[in-house]
């Protein structure tokens, strides 16, 4: 099992994105482009994102494979007062350990409500794995938690956006990916894949993607080159260059 900060080379991430009402269409996800951009400024590579429904062995088992294969998990959604949000249930039985109520988490959600307002529903929000750290949250108060690389994290943006400023700090970063386009304008991505593939073969360190765009202009494609190491992103870049600018030479 990795553990957050621990491990050789780019520490790597997952999202598990836990709703029904993700699934169902009815709300939009936004957590993982946010989180997703978060980390690749601090040079933690984001390689999976999965979404599960509100099914506590669905999530245990997504967990699992998940925190088993990289340096952190985050969750978000299903840590509200809710009957149908069993994520702290799931992450403290896919690590087997007891759940329950907080103190440390009741003292946040004291600093929000009132002992009145404080009712049972909304003290479902201080029920935390045993061995777990709180997430502060400044938004809202109600706190997430972490345990082992499992950051679990609310489903409403604004919250979780506030409790990643929370965690962010203490992941293992690394070097930025640094990300170079060069626009292929209307040249068809089939005039140019099969040379494209051979540049990115002789680029070791250097990804390579070709991306259409569409708009009311007609279809222009972009090439996409990400490094870690700017003087082979140069070369590559390059190389790139001088591929489109022959291309554009043999058709005028």
């Amino acid at each position: 099992m990795k553990e957050p900060g621990t491990g050789e080379g780019p520490a790597t991430a997952a999202v598990l994105v836990i709703g029904d009402e993700i699934l169902s269409g009815r709300t939009q996800d936004a957590n993982t482009h946010y989180i997703a951009r978060y980390l690749a400024e601090i040079g933690v590579d984001l390689r999976e994102a999965r979404v599960v429904p509100d099914e506590a062995e669905e999530i245990v088992v997504a967990l699992n494979a998940l925190r088993a294969r990289y340096t952190y998990v985050f969750t978000t959604g299903g840590i509200g007062p809710t009957h149908d949000d069993i994520t702290a249930d799931a992450v403290a039985a896919a690590f087997g350990v007891g759940i329950g109520e907080d103190p440390r988490a009741i003292a946040m959600l004291r600093e929000r409500f009132t002992e009145e307002e404080l009712n049972p529903a909304r003290r479902r929000m201080a029920r935390i794995p045993d061995g777990a750290e709180l997430v502060r949250n400044g938004a809202s108060k109600a706190p997430g938690f972490w345990i082992g690389n499992v950051i679990v994290m609310a489903g409403v943006p604004t919250i979780m956006q506030s409790m990643m400023d929370t965690v962010g700090p203490q992941l293992r970063s690394g070097a930025r990916v640094q990300v170079e386009t060069v626009d292929a304008g209307s040249i068809p991505e089939g005039s140019y894949a099969m040379k494209l593939e051979e540049i990115a073969r002789a680029h070791e360190g250097v990804s390579i993607g070709s991306y259409p765009h569409f708009s009311a202009a007609g279809i222009r494609n972009q090439i996409v080159l990400r490094s870690r190491d700017a003087a082979r992103l140069a070369v590559a870049g390059q190389a790139v260059r001088a591929l489109l600018a022959e291309l554009s030479a043999q058709a005028s």
